[in-house]
């Protein structure tokens, strides 16, 4: 497998791996833990990017150096430019199109801005987060 294809993987599992988490504490938070919705979405998007970034450190790229002091807060940034990417997305969709079905709501945010949030999120872990032999955008193995 070329390296590409290594990180590419290893992102899409970690990535996988955070969905997962936060949707199970998002659904417990809402059911059973009685939390309203915005405090529980925003409990389980932290636990997310911690998944995350420990999927992303501890596999993805546990053989590049870590930009910067603080390389959690950095990611964390990005994954909120991510978020942003979606509600974007959603946002244009629902007020500034006119489209207002459930459906189109699902595409939108879903699909369109999920697809998009994701190369966000995959540029700028490996451009401010991660880097690989010192250099930003390196896919030597």
């Amino acid at each position: 497998m070329s390296p590409r294809s290594r990180e590419l993987l290893g992102f899409a599992t970690a990535g996988l791996l955070a969905y997962a988490a936060d949707l199970a504490l998002f659904t417990w938070l809402r059911g059973p833990g009685g939390l309203d919705p915005l405090t529980a979405k925003a409990l389980s998007f932290l636990v997310g990017c911690a998944v995350a970034y420990a999927g992303n450190a501890h596999g993805t790229y546990r053989g590049t150096r870590v930009r910067g002091p603080r390389p959690f807060a950095v990611f964390f940034a990005v994954n909120l430019a991510g978020a942003a990417v979606q509600l974007l997305c959603l946002a244009v969709s629902h007020y500034g199109l006119g489209l207002t079905s459930q459906r189109a709501d699902t595409v939108s945010g879903a699909v369109v801005g999920m697809a998009l949030a994701t190369v966000v999120r995959f540029w700028g872990t490996r451009a401010l987060v991660f880097r690989n032999g010192g250099r930003v955008g390196s896919w030597t193995g």
